[in-house]
């Protein structure tokens, strides 16, 4: 449970990043943002 914590304010990071340094890329970041987060949500 902690570990699934940790886990989701550090994507939510890597993320972020991603998008400012390839805003071109933003449709692709936020969809495998939703798709880590919901099977994470599922499996978790």
């Amino acid at each position: 449970m902690t570990f699934h914590l940790a886990l989701q304010p550090l994507l939510a990071l890597v993320a972020g990043i991603l998008i400012l340094a390839m805003p071109k890329m933003l449709n692709y970041i936020v969809a495998a943002y939703l798709i880590v987060f919901g099977l994470i949500g599922l499996f978790g």
